[in-house]
This record gives C-alpha cells, structure tokens and sequence, in this order.
C-alpha cells in the first residue's frame, strides 16, 4: 500500500510540475491568481468572536473566547494572545488524532506571529488592573477542509474573527463589554516553492508537489511583519524579492474582503 501511494505522490507531483513547465497551474489559474475567498462571521454562538473562512475548498473556523488572567511578568501592562491550531483526520487523512503535532505547532505560531508582531490588537487597552489582571485573548483555530493552504484561511478566519469580537466585560462583573481594540489587519500570503517555479494559494495537489514554501505577512501599510520559510532549498535574491513584491500585493486584495467585514 505505501509503494502505491508512492507511485500516486510521483504521478501528482510530475503531473503539477509539467503544467508548470507549460506556464500554467492544473486548475487553470495564474501562478498568483487566489481562489474564492468567503468569509463568514459570528458562526460559533457562544464565542465571544468567530469566522469561518473558505479558500476554494480549504476551510478553517476560529472561535475567540476570553477571560480575566494575570499579566506575563514582563508585560504587566498588557493583555494577552494565546494562539492554538487543531488539525483533526475529519478535515484531512494525513491528518492524525492526539496531541499538536509540528505541523499544527507551525501553523498557530505564524497566525500568531502575524497579529503580534503587526500589533493587530492593542493589548495596553485590555489591561483590567495593572500588574495584577488583564484579559487574555485564545484564538482557537479548527481546520474543516484541507484542500491546500491552511495558512493564509487561518490567518484571514483569526483577523476576521478579532475584528467581531465582543471583550464580556459584563460576564466577569469587571465593567461594560466593548468591541476587541483591533487596530490592524495583518494578511498572511502563503507562496509554494515547486522546482523554480512561485505559486500562490497552492492547492493541495500542488502541496504534494513539493514541501518547500514561504509564508509573508504584512500590515495595512505594507510592512512585513512576519516571514515563514519551510524546507530545505536556497533561494535566491531576485525570487525572494519577487515573492515579497507578489505577497504584499496579494494581500492588499485580500485586505479589502477584511474590511467588508
């Protein structure tokens, strides 16, 4: 059964390669065209923010909860993010059940990357008592779907979901709720490398294609924030320009879906 599914992986990735070759991808679209994007809000009732977001087929949930806690030693004047990615066999057979594995480990902390290092939310603004209690912010990332790039679905499904997020106040007796401070709009670009050849929003046939990509997020000002590279190969000046070049374009695009929400 291995061999078999070996000689499967070998046809996928001569098969996605040769379309390449010909300057086309083998769902028609361009080397930086997206699929669809969809995004929904508020889907999780009880979650104090939520979206589930589709990227052709690819789709990921996020649920927001919060609640009071103390402050990081180091940061006694800031509230605080916890990012968590759950990727169960029901969105994917490579899938496996039990505990985070690296690829799930890799995908929350680029989501989180992004929102910190762009400073989406402004966590001097969710402090309850200095030194002593602030609100600790969980983004919960479920993926549904795997039909390629996770990344960039989970990362636009957790701004979605903090752009909705209601901070319950009320419930813990501390004060009035108030919208979650989101001041920015970090959108991650996700980039499979395959031979020397760039491809943006990979499919999964395509991701079966080759383990080497790069993920770049910016900020609403153009500014890279965050940037992922996974797998072994080398890259070379003029590529990487023209990826990051491709990545905050894209993003732009992507940016305007964020503030229909």
């Amino acid at each position: 059964m291995k061999l078999n599914d070996d000689i499967i992986l070998d046809i996928r990735r001569d098969y996605v390669l040769g379309k390449l070759r010909d300057g086309e991808r083998i769902d028609g679209r361009a080397f930086d065209e997206y699929r669809e994007i969809k995004i929904e809000t508020g889907i999780i009732e009880k979650a104090e923010g939520s979206a589930l977001v589709s990227i052709g087929n690819t789709q990921v949930i996020v649920g927001i909860k919060m609640q009071p806690g103390e402050p990081f030693p180091d940061t006694p004047d800031k509230g605080i993010i916890i990012t968590n990615a759950e990727l169960v066999p029901l969105a994917s057979p490579t899938f496996e059940p039990g505990p985070p594995d690296e690829n799930s480990v890799e995908l929350s902390r680029v989501v989180d990357r992004g929102i910190r290092e762009s400073e989406a939310v402004d966590l001097s603004k969710l402090v309850i008592e200095e030194g002593e209690k602030v609100w600790l912010v969980f983004i919960d990332i479920h993926a549904l779907d795997d039909d390629g790039n996770l990344m960039d679905a989970s990362s636009l499904a957790a701004i979605s979901a903090l752009l909705t997020t209601t901070v319950p106040a009320e419930r813990f007796d501390i004060g009035e709720d108030f919208p979650l401070p989101v001041r920015d709009l970090p959108v991650s670009v996700t980039t499979r490398i395959i031979g020397k050849y760039g491809i943006v929003d990979p499919c999964k046939d395509e991701e079966y294609a080759s383990k080497n990509f790069i993920t770049i997020t910016t900020d609403s000002e153009d500014n890279i924030v965050a940037m992922q590279k996974s797998g072994s190969y080398l890259m070379g000046e003029e590529m990487l320009m023209e990826i990051m070049e491709t990545s905050i374009r894209k993003a732009r695009d992507n940016r305007k879906l964020l503030k229909e929400v």
